[in-house]
């Protein structure tokens, strides 16, 4: 067909779709029904700091849809990994819960635990910056208790009626479907910074804790403040934590955009290969506990999701541990099938008034029912508890169970009065009985206003290395956005927060931090609200720093799992490889051959040793440490083949642990115009343990200043 003659179908088929079209330019936002509304930021409460109410029809309509929008695959957290293994209490802390598996140190109880990203789709690659699911669903006796956190303590939001605003900003835009599992774009950008509630969960992105080095090696957080309550009807606040015996380290931006290429199933494929090695993966529990009475005795609202409890302030006591023993079966029966919902607890477990975790109570139920197709769902086997189900819930979709006699209601004299009811001294469970006296409002309280204090108080608290990487990741982030507005706001903003910070990054960006902004910066407010009351607030400083918010005060006494790549082609020294090889596998690190071919090579003593990955099926970045024995031939070959060479380069510029031997110091030519011999994790014929000590610090950072400037 000529290109200048229309198919005639074309305009028929233009307006088939004009049908469809809306232009949303100067419309007022209504539900599905057509009825404006005029607050859709925040939940219907029984007061500003009360429980989300049941009749909130708006909530209710707007996560409903939200929930309903993909099928079968997760709106959020699809691209996910998991595993089996148990939790055991190290003491009872029944002077706070009721909850047997806080009470009961003779039990080990099974776990399921799924780690994810948030925005990526099930097929992205797992070194995306985004925060990292940490969902945990303990099988007690007394029935399943799911705590559905991530790998940061706070959440980019204060009230889940905002959540699908958020996750539709930060989802590829829907007119090109671009960028996947990124949120370096102008919709996301364009949110955050008429959002500024959610600047304190948005650095820790900017942080390394959004590009972990193994699901391993990072925290987990229950986000929320939770109630514990005793046998005797007692209450206090808790918010837990998981925190890891391996450490909490991360990769850099340049090795994730690398290993994202060379790897992009690195956290899964790390986590399954740990297990099936017997290197299982453990972390400890940890709880905040604040008594009732002290509620109101911080400078910021225990239930705002945006907000953390210094450990400075609330030490976390360490009371258990899990450890993950086994690898899945079958990936979509289990990993796939489970499902996590928040409003999984036991008794002795409760909630608080926290909006953002009121709206979660109501949404994953519903994505759940949308996800797995029906409302049994919870006879998947995954998602069976081992405590035994009784109840008169009956038929629908997928019904797997056969139930037996004639009644299906309560109270019943048919069947005996059974299921019958049990008593709280028997384990039925009991809401904590909660005075509430207030208002039916749609608004949130101002102790939620302050938006940069906690955001600031964590950027003080990082090692320089870790503020450069920031400061690195916010230019990165806001250069790939086209709108300068959006660019401008967010300088404007980042300058709340830390003014050297956005100095630099407006240096990056080629631009100017304003001195104003167009409009009020908090648009989580209702039309009719006070504007004034909910702008956020100037930042307080009520703590210098918090050392434990950076990753420069975490674990650095283990090489357990840590990869080392060992560079070597026919006729390497087995005397060098030899002391090396012991000293790393005795501490429990993993020594990897590297060679030039693939099948095995031969050592100068004759004898062939099995090779891990030739150099050109295999990257720099997948490794943790580098060395490189002594041998003439050997040496000879690395030097001849250019990749060997970026290898180590590449391994300098990320500031690993280089050891050489004998004739392999010719591998460090390259780095000539640095003074090697000063650094602390380059060894020069030295012996292996000190090359193992300076793997177990992760990185040597003073490196990375001269570093940068290496090309590879």
């Amino acid at each position: 067909m000529d290109k200048d003659v229309k198919n005639p179908n074309d305009s028929e088929k233009s307006k088939q779709l004009e049908n469809y079209e809306i232009d949303y330019t100067d419309k007022p936002l209504t539900t599905r029904q057509g009825l404006k509304v005029n607050d859709t930021n925040n939940s219907l409460k029984a007061g500003e700091r009360g429980p989300t109410l049941l009749e909130d029809f708006l909530l209710r309509e707007k996560i409903h849809n939200f929930d309903h929008e993909r099928i079968p695959e997760r709106i959020v957290h699809a691209r996910g990994s998991a595993a089996h293994g148990y939790f055991e209490l190290y003491k009872s802390i029944e002077q706070y819960s009721k909850a047997g598996i806080f009470t009961d140190t003779s039990r080990k109880t099974p776990v399921f635990t799924r780690f994810s990203t948030v925005a990526g789709s099930k097929g992205s690659t797992d070194l995306a910056r985004d925060v990292r699911g940490f969902a945990v669903k303990f099988y007690t006796e007394e029935g399943n208790w799911d705590l559905v956190g991530n790998n940061m303590p706070v959440f980019f939001i204060q009230d889940a009626m905002k959540f699908p605003d958020l996750i539709h900003s930060v989802k590829p835009e829907p007119h090109r479907e671009i960028p996947q599992a990124a949120s370096a774009h102008d919709t996301f950008y364009d949110f955050v910074s008429l959002t500024t509630e959610t600047m304190h969960n948005h650095i820790w992105v900017m942080s390394d804790r959004g590009l972990p080095r193994s699901y391993r090696m990072m925290e987990g957080f229950g986000i929320h403040t939770f109630r514990l309550i005793n046998k005797e009807g007692k209450a206090h606040f808790v918010k837990f934590h998981w925190k890891p015996k391996l450490g909490v380290h991360s990769v850099t931006w340049d090795e994730a955009v690398k290993i994202s290429g060379a790897d992009s199933d690195f956290h899964r494929r790390d986590l399954w290969n740990a297990i099936d090695t017997g290197s299982y993966p453990e972390w400890e529990l940890g709880i905040q506990v604040v008594a009732e009475e002290d509620e109101h005795k911080f400078d910021f609202d225990l239930l705002d999701a945006t907000k953390l409890i210094p450990e400075e302030m609330v030490p976390v006591e360490i009371i258990g541990k899990m450890v993950l023993n086994r690898n899945p079966e079958n990936f979509f029966a289990e990993t796939e099938q489970v499902a996590f919902l928040p409003g999984n607890i036991v008794p002795g477990i409760d909630f608080t008034n926290d909006p953002l975790l009121q709206g979660r109570l109501f949404s994953y139920r519903d994505t759940q029912l949308s996800r797995l197709g029906s409302h049994n769902f919870h006879q998947i086997p995954i998602n069976r508890p081992v405590a035994p189900v009784y109840n008169n819930q009956r038929d629908g979709h997928m019904q797997m169970e056969i139930h037996k006699g004639r009644t299906a209601y309560f109270p019943n004299t048919i069947g005996g009065g059974c299921p019958y009811l049990s008593k709280v001294e028997d384990g039925g469970f009991e809401s904590y009985q909660e005075k509430i006296d207030a208002h039916k409002i749609r608004n949130r309280s101002e102790s939620f206003a302050d938006h940069f204090s906690q955001p600031a108080l964590f950027y003080r608290s990082l090692a320089p290395w870790e503020k450069e990487h920031v400061i690195s990741a916010y230019s990165f982030e806001l250069g790939k956005c086209e709108i300068q507005a959006i660019k401008s706001r967010m300088l404007y903003i980042i300058s709340k927060i830390d003014k050297d910070m956005a100095a630099k990054v407006a240096d990056n960006l080629g631009m100017d931090i304003p001195d104003t902004v167009e409009k009020p910066l908090n648009q989580a407010i209702g039309a009719d609200a006070e504007v004034s009351k909910h702008q956020p607030k100037e930042k307080k400083v009520y703590l210098e720093a918090s050392k434990k918010l950076s990753q420069d005060h975490t674990v650095f006494d283990t090489i357990e799992t840590r990869q080392v790549a060992v560079l070597v082609a026919d006729g390497f020294s087995m005397s060098d490889f030899e002391k090396v090889e012991k000293t790393v596998k005795d501490q429990g690190g993993l020594i990897k051959i590297i060679a030039p071919h693939g099948g095995t090579v031969t050592c100068d003593q004759n004898m062939e040793h099995e090779v891990n990955a030739a150099i050109m099926t295999t990257e720099s970045v997948l490794f943790d440490a580098v060395f490189i024995p002594g041998g003439k031939k050997s040496v000879e070959t690395l030097l001849s083949k250019a990749k060997f060479s970026k290898f180590v380069k590449e391994a300098y510029k990320h500031c690993k642990a280089i050891a050489v031997a004998n004739e392999g110091e010719q591998l460090l030519a390259d780095l000539k115009e640095q003074d090697v011999s000063k650094d602390k994790a380059i060894f020069i014929n030295k012996d292996s343990e000190a090359f193992c000590k300076a793997i177990a610090q992760h990185r040597n950072w003073d490196r990375m200043p001269s570093a940068e400037k290496i090309a590879v």
